[in-house]
């Protein structure tokens, strides 16, 4: 015995870009379904528990402020992130528009 290290000669990996396992795309996950289930059974208290830490003043202002964030979220969705420069350094956009042929010659 040599001591040496062999190479794997199988052919039994996957091409790259090729799924094997899995779920496929836009199958549901049927172990997370039930448990969103029975989490939205708890929507109301949870937007009542979220809307009375909000409005109570005893409440500490990083609690009621996580509150009201949480209820904008779930109302009119996050907000989208603006993507901005600044005056040292601003954002270039850089368009590229290629001509090509139809007839997938070159």
């Amino acid at each position: 015995m040599t001591g040496g290290k062999v190479a794997k000669t199988s052919n039994r990996g996957s091409a790259p870009g090729e799924r094997r396992g899995g779920r496929k795309p836009g199958v549901p996950n049927k172990a997370t379904a039930s448990l969103k289930e029975i989490a939205r059974q708890y929507t109301d208290d949870a937007l009542e528990t979220l809307a009375t830490i909000m409005g109570d003043e005893d409440e500490p202002a990083a609690a009621r402020v996580s509150a009201a964030n949480a209820l904008l979220d779930r109302g009119y969705g996050k907000p989208s992130q603006v993507l901005g420069g600044d005056t040292d350094n601003p954002l270039t956009l850089i368009t590229r528009i290629e001509l090509v042929d139809g007839d997938g010659k070159d």
